[in-house]
């Protein structure tokens, strides 16, 4: 029987986690069972006992994952850092985002907004803020489209048939979702940029084969792709 390796991963690193796993599984000889989703909730997920060898959540979450004795003290490894962006259907143009007040139009004139969960994921946080900060959350409420996680949300905005939507989550589920083109990175007054990082489980069953999984999601030779990918060094 292989070796199972349990992975709890943010959405942000979805796309390219299940771009190596053949590779991954092919050259170790292992099964991967991996979970993606909002950061909160695997965070829950962690300290409710879900099974774990690996977590790739931000940087700032594994850190503090490691002071409470979840993850292990070993040096944590990071991915790159992934800014917030804007995406829109690839049939239709690409609105301005560059400036605080361009954005401000773009978002007030959108038919939807699609975006994560703005409890527990890091991009659905940071855009319902950046929504009040424009004074428009409150009159935008009804066009806002929440989904658990930015992966889902992008898919059902690539999906939505009327035009006009606009959606919002980290820049590597926008590239990585079918149908979509990314506008642009939010300007610089409502720039969101996080370190993505991966560490080993403190209740690992597998450290080996996790530090094997991690050195493939962070080492060399997966660079480039990280790279097209949205990641940033």
């Amino acid at each position: 029987m292989s070796a199972l390796l349990n992975v709890l991963c943010a959405g942000a690193v979805q796309g390219l986690a299940k771009a190596l796993e053949p590779a991954f599984v092919q050259a170790s000889g292992a099964t991967l069972n991996a979970r993606y989703g909002a950061v909160g909730a695997l965070k829950e997920a962690l300290e409710q006992g879900a099974p774990c060898d690996v977590m790739v959540v931000t940087d700032a979450m594994v850190l503090t994952l490691q002071r409470a004795g979840a993850l292990s003290a070993a040096p944590r490894s990071p991915l790159g850092t992934v800014r917030t962006g804007i995406a829109v259907r690839s049939d239709e143009p690409r609105p301005d985002i560059s400036t605080p007040q361009a954005l401000k139009a773009t978002l007030a004139a959108a038919r939807a907004l699609y975006f994560p969960d703005p409890q527990r994921a890091t991009a659905g946080i940071h855009f319902e803020s950046v929504l009040a900060r424009l004074g428009l959350l409150d009159a935008l409420a009804p066009r806002l489209r929440t989904y658990p996680n930015g992966a889902t949300s992008m898919r059902e905005l690539a999906a939505d048939p009327q035009p006009g939507a606009i959606g919002c989550t980290q820049i590597t589920e926008i590239l990585y979702t079918p149908g979509l083109t990314l506008a642009g990175a939010l300007p610089g007054e409502f720039e969101l940029a996080t370190v993505y990082t991966a560490a080993i489980a403190a209740r690992s069953t597998q450290p080996a084969l996790a530090q094997r999984f991690i050195d493939l999601l962070a080492g060399p030779a997966s660079r480039a792709q990280r790279a097209q990918g949205g990641f940033e060094f």
